[in-house]
């Protein structure tokens, strides 16, 4: 008889998440941790790095943090060699940092564009690029990309954002593509609005949330826990035969 729970179990795996200092992706470090893998998170800020790694070696897991900035090619490609100090191989890798400036396109500078290139697209490149030579060398991983329903739906004010977006997702289809012989699987989570600390900043007064949530059939925003769970399943054995997806967790937005 199989055992359903073990399909689900990532222990003895080290995982890689990025942007993990708080939100979304602090809660999928959480969760992984808790379901056995062994940790590396990175952001920029040192104390909420800090305090994430506490809480999750508080219920007996392994963690470590690296402080850096996504924004530079040096920034990412020293995350990926600072992964290796501290694992032999990342057997999950979670490119969930990210950034978004909302404004019509004809106000968006060119500065704004190229940051949420680099960190939204660019650093998920390279560090898929540099960590899955290990994981092709051990012909088994895991690539999850944290997109967003703004990178398959138009979203007013969001064109840099959702061009970064939309980029990654076809980025995770071409690395699922190529390296699918290798066993590695590569999908993307592609969010609606997200009740972190920001996004209930952004999203969390009447007059704007509401509207938003009259178009999604659910009507309600995500939490990140919901995110979290979803990105477990992908990271999981469970999920062997499922690659090159972009699945939208966006309570039916995209269904419309």
């Amino acid at each position: 008889m199989n055992d359903s729970m073990s399909r689900f179990s990532v222990k003895g795996k080290t995982a890689l998440v990025t942007g993990a200092s708080r939100g979304i992706g602090a809660e999928i470090a959480m969760n992984l941790a808790q379901a056995g893998a062994e940790v590396l998170i990175t952001a920029r800020h040192h104390y909420d790095l800090t305090q994430v790694c506490e809480k999750i070696r508080s219920f007996g897991s392994k963690c470590e943090a690296i402080e850096a900035d996504l924004v530079s090619i040096n920034g990412a490609e020293e995350v990926a060699q600072k992964s290796f100090e501290h694992f032999s191989t990342i057997d999950i890798l979670v490119n969930n940092a990210g950034t978004v400036k909302v404004a019509p396109f004809w106000e968006t500078t060119v500065e704004d564009w190229d940051q949420m290139q680099a960190v939204n697209l660019r650093a998920p490149f390279i560090l898929s690029k540099i960590l899955s030579e290990p994981m092709r060398a051990q012909k088994q991983g895991k690539i999850i990309n944290i997109s967003s329903v703004a990178g398959i739906a138009a979203l007013s004010g969001h064109a840099a954002y959702s061009a970064s977006k939309g980029g990654l997702n076809l980025l995770t289809k071409v690395m699922a593509a190529e390296l699918g012989p290798f066993n590695i699987q590569c999908n993307a989570v592609a969010p609606t609005v997200i009740l972190t600390e920001l996004g209930q900043k952004v999203w969390g007064s009447p007059e704007k949330g509401e509207p938003m949530k009259d178009k999604i059939p659910l009507h309600r925003f995500g939490k990140p826990l919901e995110v979290a769970d979803l990105v477990l399943y992908l990271a999981s054995p469970a999920s062997d035969m499922m690659t090159g997806q972009v699945i939208a967790l966006d309570g039916g937005y995209t269904a419309l």
